[in-house]
């Protein structure tokens, strides 16, 4: 089988949802950002080559509907020739077009693809905007639609996780991350995004600047166990879950190039990794949360490697309840685990969180010398997915 490498990989800062720099950004212009910047990051390559994008959204509606990837490819500036598609799984949406890529190219029905996600939760909020659910699993087995938060209570109540193990875990996730900022660890793998906005000025009158945001904003450095402990539960009555032990609404984009390993040689480019495997799997919604239970499993016997081979892994913490119930279900080591913070403190822009995490792991994994790596998370509805990369670089 062909293999497939990953030869660069870039994303944009991740910004707070409805309150942050982003807010009024566009996701098809976050998403064009980041793939003309992959495409500028690879010498030799150029737009015309490229055999399809795929660009994961959770809610490609709105401004980010009438097929988000290839608006995005337009707005770019790219040839019209390169097709594009937008992909969803929800939560693993930017993982899964990774997979998808990789698994084109290594059956030879692809030789460059660029794959990614981008999702604006300011712009199109959770939900959608005219979602209707269905009128019989409404009525009939309802939990189907069951909040995400309150999931996350039931996985707390399962796995008798605490209220303190959640902020413990949550202030640690702020911490890692802030620290993480604070060495320039992201630096590198970031792209700068250039905002335009209105403001007021001097006798009232409106005056345009630009803003620029350079760091991902979510990490809050000077959190602490008694800050988190005054929050309210934030979902169910007399529950753990708080808004500080959960991960932030946010917006970003993030784009990878996949390529057949053949021709990133011919091309004299030196991967980042190997794309191994990707396992998907469900799970009752009513704890979506535990949706790596059953992929990362699947994504291990695909591969043929143990988790002991697995050196860091990167679990999108959308809630500390389901990470931890994660960690204790599979008897995870905690330490390889969101080495640099998770999304508690960095944010989870949905769509865009697989592969704005694969990003982030193939940079740690060259800092470190690991050898393989694993993305994983929870996905709403009830599934979880697990991809494997193994460093080249």
């Amino acid at each position: 089988m062909i293999d497939a490498v990953i030869v660069t990989a870039v994303r944009t800062p991740v910004g707070k949802a409805v309150k942050g720099t982003l807010k009024n950004v566009r996701p098809d212009d976050l998403a064009a950002l980041v793939m003309k910047e992959v495409v500028a990051g690879t010498p030799g390559l150029k737009p015309v080559e490229i055999d399809d994008i795929l660009v994961g959204c959770a809610f490609p509606e709105a401004e980010q509907g009438m097929n988000v990837a290839r608006i995005a490819m337009l707005r770019a500036g790219f040839p019209n020739s390169v097709p594009a598609a937008t992909i969803n799984r929800f939560c693993s949406s930017g993982l899964q077009t990774i997979a998808f890529a990789a698994d084109r190219i290594r059956t030879g029905g692809a030789d460059i693809i660029l794959a990614g996600g981008t999702e604006s939760m300011s712009l199109v909020p959770m939900i959608g905007n005219k979602f209707r659910a269905n009128p019989y699993l409404a009525t009939n087995w309802p939990k189907a639609y069951l909040g995400m938060g309150l999931t996350a209570e039931r996985v707390a109540e399962m796995y008798n996780i605490s209220r303190e193990e959640q902020d413990e875990f949550s202030l640690q996730s702020n911490l890692k991350a802030a620290e993480a900022i604070k060495d320039g660890k992201f630096k590198d793998e970031t792209v700068p995004v250039r905002v335009e906005e209105n403001v007021i000025g001097k006798k009232n009158k409106i005056v345009r600047r630009e803003v620029v945001l350079e760091v991902d904003e979510g990490p809050r450095a000077d959190t602490s166990m008694e800050k988190l402990a005054k929050l309210r539960p934030a979902f169910k009555m007399n529950g753990t879950v708080t808004a500080g032990n959960t991960s932030q609404m946010s917006d970003g984009a993030a784009m990878v190039v996949v390529m057949s390993a053949q021709r990133a040689k011919d091309m004299g480019l030196k991967p980042l990794a190997r794309f191994v495997g990707y396992g998907v799997g469900g799970v009752d919604p009513e704890v979506m949360g535990l949706g790596p239970t059953v992929a990362i499993p699947k994504a291990l016997k695909l591969t043929g490697l143990r988790m002991n081979d697995i050196d860091l892994v990167e679990l999108n913490e959308a809630f500390a309840a389901q990470s931890l119930g994660v960690i204790k279900e599979l008897d995870l080591d905690i330490e390889k685990i969101n080495v640099n913070g998770g999304a508690i403190a960095l944010g989870h822009p949905l769509g865009c969180t697989g592969a704005k995490l694969t990003v982030q792991i193939l940079n740690e994994m060259k800092r470190r010398n690991s050898k393989y790596g694993m993305v994983t998370m929870c996905i709403g509805g009830g599934m979880g997915a697990a991809g494997i990369f193994e460093n080249l670089s």
